[in-house]
């Protein structure tokens, strides 16, 4: 056996040491996931709101909770982080920011806008 074999791959150095377009990408994959998962939710709020009085009480009580709105805000910025990512990728469908000079850039301007749309959104909802 050779001695200088990794004996376990340290993941918290693993994710320091990923590209920032990596991570967008993995982060892109992500807000995917969680922007399918909640529209089962947000068909729940949109059925219990449209059925009567007492079911859009309902609705905006989950809504109001600060569970909720914490909910509602995870959606929100990975919704815009999620759409913001795809025009990126839109962008690099047509050559613009494909070299890796622009990738990183690009990565960096996508993350820094949903970063800013977190915080409008957070502001927004309190």
């Amino acid at each position: 056996m050779n001695p200088d074999r990794p004996v376990n791959l340290p993941l918290s150095r693993l994710a320091l040491a990923m590209p920032v377009t990596a991570a967008a990408s993995i982060l892109h994959r992500i807000t995917g996931i969680v922007v399918f998962a909640s529209v089962f939710f947000l068909c729940y709020l949109l059925d219990r709101a449209t059925t009567d009085p007492a079911g859009f009480e309902h609705a905006a009580a989950l809504l109001a909770a600060p569970l909720g709105k914490l909910g509602l805000w995870v959606i929100l910025t990975s919704l815009a982080y999620h759409v913001l990512a795809g025009v990126r990728h839109l962008l690099l469908d047509f050559h613009l920011g494909d070299t890796p000079k622009g990738g990183r850039a690009g990565a960096w301007i996508c993350l820094a806008l949903a970063l800013l749309a977190g915080v409008v959104l957070a502001v927004w909802l309190w």
